[in-house]
């Protein structure tokens, strides 16, 4: 079927120029023209108005898996990993999904929790559901399980404390110690359909018994994980919050710091110099509810969120490759376009931001066929009111969305 979109601009997100007015024609899952000089007779014709086109938005950092709507009754959502299962997780993200890709996101990492699961990478499973057709959502570059040190950040140590043999997790769930361990972590990962690999190379915030700028793995284990992943062709994304934790990632070939929160000057010159990624989730710091967590967790949120929004301040001032991810739920599944403000707020052009979300993060993925409005990619498409290039919360109000040729939304009419 083809289609034609008529808008009042389209915004070359490569180049940051508006082009108005619009009309971009869609063949099946494909751009098939841009602004032509005659449309196809016959199409299916969506007249959308004073609004701007743009590609798919993307969030590189997300959690599909946990948080969501609260039941029907109002009650407030299981606690995770102690009341849910691994049925329960996996319906509720088919609801964060399909949020999630209704605010204007076609395509996600979704990077791992430590969860008991069996074993199973449930959202190796979600990205098939969603592949064949059997609800909408996003495009998913799915983690599996992160890899982590017993202990570590998210092992789970969201819990001041867990009682021994109190929900274990094994080598196949992400927790793995040693070189020959953490090897093999990841090729059962690999195994079993993830497409990238997440180790947690530093402490965490929001979780206990961690302190932030702590490196979690030797640097030997690091190296192990980005052999085993580089060989076999996957990308490895390290939640680093600490200086010590970010340089060894670098060292070790990481391609991409998540948070990145207490990086020194000489290590954003360094992530420059190595081309190492940045995925700073730096709403976190207004969008994240401590109000409830414990003092310990909220005293550090204090002192390390502050330095998170002025390091990146510093990053993209640098020239470090910034790609736009949330941490959702840590920030509500669909308000992942308050990052983009996060960005500009930080120093960013709304322009920047925009691409961010679509170009730079489309290279974090390595894939070339989506991130712009070019006949040949697919037709994720979102449409936005108004001009995002000058009120970058433009994109906090997505009006159409179409993934693949087919529409999701459309509030236009």
């Amino acid at each position: 079927m083809t289609v034609v979109l008529r808008a009042a601009r389209w915004l070359d997100v490569e180049t940051g120029e508006l082009h108005s007015p619009a009309v971009l024609v869609v063949d099946g899952e494909h751009i098939a023209a841009v602004d032509p000089d005659v449309v196809p007779e016959g199409a299916v014709l969506h007249d959308l108005g004073d609004v701007t086109l743009l590609p798919g938005l993307m969030d590189m950092e997300i959690n599909l898996l946990i948080g969501g709507p609260e039941t029907p009754t109002g009650l407030p959502l299981p606690m995770h990993g102690v009341q849910d299962d691994p049925v329960y997780r996996t319906l509720r993200a088919t609801v964060n999904a399909r949020i999630t890709l209704e605010a204007g996101f076609t395509t996600v990492r979704n990077l791992g929790l430590m969860v008991k699961t069996g074993g199973y990478l449930l959202d190796v499973d979600l990205h098939r559901a969603i592949e064949q057709g059997w609800f909408p959502g996003p495009r998913i570059h799915s983690a599996g399980h992160a890899i982590t040190p017993t202990g570590g950040h998210l092992d789970p140590t969201m819990f001041q404390r867990l009682a021994p043999h109190i929900m274990p997790l094994a080598v196949e769930e992400g927790i793995a110690n040693g070189v020959d361990q953490v090897r093999h972590a990841v090729r059962y990962q690999i195994k079993y359909g993830a497409q990238l690999i997440k180790v947690s190379a530093s402490g965490g915030v929001m979780s206990h018994s961690t302190a932030p700028g702590i490196q979690q793995y030797s640097d030997e284990e690091l190296a192990a994980i980005v052999d085993e992943a580089h060989r076999a062709g996957l990308h490895v994304a390290a939640h680093a919050h600490g200086d010590a934790g970010i340089r060894a990632c670098i060292r070790a070939g990481v391609d991409c710091i998540e948070h990145g929160s207490l990086a020194s000057d000489d290590t954003i010159a360094m992530m420059v110099e190595h081309g190492t990624y940045l995925v700073p989730t730096s709403y976190l710091s207004e969008g994240l509810d401590v109000s409830k967590a414990p003092a310990a967790l909220q005293e550090k949120a204090a002192v390390v969120f502050p330095q998170a929004r002025r390091m990146l301040g510093k990053a993209i001032a640098a020239g470090v490759k910034i790609a736009c991810g949330t941490d959702a739920p840590a920030v509500p599944h669909g308000d992942n376009a308050k990052e983009l403000w996060a960005l500009v707020d930080r120093g960013m052009t709304p322009a920047q931001a925009l691409r961010a979300a679509t170009v730079v993060s489309a290279e974090l993925l390595g894939v070339t066929d989506r991130g712009r409005l070019e006949p040949g990619l697919l037709a994720d498409i979102i449409a936005v009111p108004g001009d995002p290039t000058t009120d970058i919360t433009r994109t906090q109000h997505v009006a159409f969305v179409m993934k693949g040729g087919v529409v999701h939304k459309n509030t236009t009419a």
